[in-house]
């Protein structure tokens, strides 16, 4: 059953916290090694990636009940008689072609890894980082786009539903941008997690970011 699945990832992971039930690391000295290499430090032991792929599903859910739920109060409360339909900024669709491109160097960045490529790879992972930032920068141009045209968070509900989405959003495209820094920064012979369930982890986090993006983009178009 799924659930017994993630009822085991949770009990592996308070193992691993709890130190395995408390036992101590050998020393390294069995009393008749004259060679050293008991105290040779070994590579930590690569964790199963389900327990990764449970944990970012765990999260994905959470994110969806969340904007669910904002998504169900948006349309309720476009029916009321004081809504006023707010264009979109152009700094929107600028923004969308952004995070779609960003998707793709994504990839292209999983096949080099594939490929053993790593100087590609990192190359472009780096490029999908800085495509991640730069979607956050223009949904700010977006925010002051809107302002300029006299609509602020306090307007009236269509433009306070306009500024929750995009900011809800870009708070969690923010968490993206930092597991993307921590693939591309991170030291990973020195950890139990390896660089290819961590970037496709977090590759399945930014393609949910980005789906979830266009939703909205959806839900904002119609609400015009």
């Amino acid at each position: 059953m799924p659930g017994t699945h993630v009822v085991d990832d949770i009990e592996l992971i308070i193992e691993d916290i709890g130190g395995g039930g408390g036992n101590k690391p050998p020393s390294g000295d069995d009393g008749g090694g004259g060679d050293g290499e008991g105290n040779k430090r070994r590579k930590p032991t690569p964790i199963s990636p389900r327990r990764y792929h449970t944990a970012v599903i765990l999260a994905m859910i959470s994110i969806v009940m969340f904007f669910m739920g904002l998504a169900a109060t948006y349309l309720v409360r476009k029916m009321g008689s004081d809504w006023v339909p707010v264009q979109l900024p152009f700094m929107v669709w600028v923004n969308t072609m952004v995070l779609l491109a960003s998707s793709g160097t994504m990839e292209l960045a999983r096949r080099k890894q594939a490929a053993a490529d790593l100087k590609g790879f990192r190359t472009f992972w780096r490029v999908t980082t800085a495509l991640g930032v730069l979607f956050l920068i223009g949904q700010v141009v977006a925010w002051r786009e809107l302002v300029a045209k006299g609509f602020y968070v306090s307007t009236n509900p269509a433009s306070s539903f306009f500024y929750i989405f995009t900011a809800a959003h870009g708070v969690h495209l923010l968490g993206g941008v930092g597991a993307l820094l921590y693939v591309l920064l991170r030291n990973f012979d020195s950890t139990k997690l390896t660089l290819s369930v961590a970037s496709e982890v977090t590759s399945y986090y930014w393609h949910f970011m980005d789906g979830l993006w266009l939703f909205l983009l959806a839900l904002l178009y119609l609400g015009k």
